[in-house]
């Protein structure tokens, strides 16, 4: 297993970024690298990280000003080769089709339930280590 996997959390919002690291701890599952997130707060700061490379997964914020997360990831999607799995933040549970319209492989609603979202970003990283091996 690789030491860690490295999780861009996309918000505007700080305490949203702090609901994210606090829902995953130092490691989301048992079986699962170590966690180290890359915040950012605006698009070219994502957009940034991503050329860098070396992101496991990447959390977006759907209610993200003044671009959401659900745009973000769409473009994501169409832009970036190798595009790491996404895990999308919504606000509503009725914005499920939101999430499958901007090609997210999983969503959570806001505010972070720390059990569902650990859930959800073991099963990305799963499947990223899967792939990568």
């Amino acid at each position: 297993m690789q030491p860690t996997a490295t999780v861009l959390v996309y918000s505007d919002n700080a305490s949203t970024r702090e609901q994210v690291r606090l829902a995953t701890g130092r490691r989301p599952a048992a079986d699962v690298p170590a966690v180290e997130f890359i915040e950012c707060a605006t698009l070219p700061a994502v957009l940034k990280e991503l050329d860098r490379g070396g992101i496991d997964v990447c959390v977006l914020d759907g209610e993200a000003t003044p671009v959401g997360g659900m745009g973000v990831c769409r473009q994501l999607k169409d832009e970036v080769f190798r595009c790491p799995p996404v895990l999308l933040l919504m606000g509503r549970p009725q914005d499920a089709w939101l999430a499958t319209w901007s090609r997210a492989e999983a969503a959570v609603t806001l505010p972070v339930d720390p059990v569902e979202f650990a859930d959800s970003l073991a099963a990305l990283l799963r499947d990223r280590m899967a792939v990568q091996a």
